[in-house]
């Protein structure tokens, strides 16, 4: 039985696939970083946060006082007491708006965080607090 052209191209292809497979596994079998030595797979940062191969000069090492560092943040007392002016209060539904006076900004207060009752117009003084629904007014006093 006679091999006919298109069988005989089908093997060349196969065969041809074949090494092209084998060319390429030798070629990632020798490129491998497997068997690579613990200094040459190490990477170090200097002091201005860059990766490096050379590990830093130990001599140029800054020492840092833990009770030096601060985890909190506190705000500067003139942005903690605000002023600013009812532009809307319903006294039936217990809440309202307060325009800042500095900011302009619209912020919610609700009757719990109230000194004493509110009308429009009225200037008062207050704090912020951010939630979920955003700024709300409290320790809220009329001035």
């Amino acid at each position: 039985m006679a091999d006919t052209p298109a069988k005989k191209e089908k093997q060349k292809k196969k065969e041809k696939a074949k090494q092209d497979k084998a060319q390429k596994m030798k070629e990632r079998k020798e490129n491998s970083n497997k068997g690579k030595k613990l200094e040459d797979m190490l990477a170090y940062v200097d002091e201005d946060g860059n990766l490096s191969a050379t590990p830093p000069d130990p001599r140029n090492k800054k020492t840092v006082n833990a009770e030096d560092i601060s985890l909190n943040v506190s705000r500067p007392p003139a942005e903690i007491a605000r002023k600013g002016v009812v532009t809307f209060y319903n006294e039936a539904k217990g809440y309202g708006f307060i325009t800042d006076a500095k900011s302009k900004e619209s912020v919610f207060v609700h009757a719990n965080q109230l000194s004493e009752p509110l009308k429009e117009k009225d200037n008062v003084t207050f704090e912020t607090e951010r939630t979920p629904k955003g700024l709300t007014a409290i320790n809220v006093k009329k001035v």
